[in-house]
């Protein structure tokens, strides 16, 4: 099947942005961190980490261990309340992943 591809626009990347980059996809890089990453994002509000430990159906500890981990790239963010704390998507973090991938193929990001 013959398809149309798009001729890469020439990007460079500086090195701080392959640090960053890198950085990030080395955050995704654990099944189990995609799973509590993706259950957060589809929530579509805030949820305490014991629902995210019924729903990802791993330990307490491994759920915050692998939310302190998205928390430090900023894939999320964690907020104590009382007791409970809280966890959110970062919108505007998974808005920029997109475009890294783009500019490290060597195409302009939109």
């Amino acid at each position: 099947m013959n398809t149309p591809t798009q001729a890469p626009i020439r990007t460079s990347l500086s090195h701080e942005d392959a640090d960053e980059y890198a950085s990030w996809f080395r955050c995704l890089a654990d099944g189990t961190r995609l799973l509590v990453l993706n259950i957060v994002a589809t929530t579509g509000r805030a949820m305490t980490v014991g629902e995210i430990v019924d729903r990802a159906g791993v330990s307490q500890s491994t759920v915050s261990h692998h939310l302190r981990v998205l928390a430090e790239e900023c894939f999320v963010h964690m907020q104590s309340e009382g007791t409970r704390t809280l966890v959110t998507v970062n919108r505007d973090c998974l808005k920029e992943f997109p475009d890294a991938a783009a500019r490290i193929m060597g195409f302009e990001s939109s």
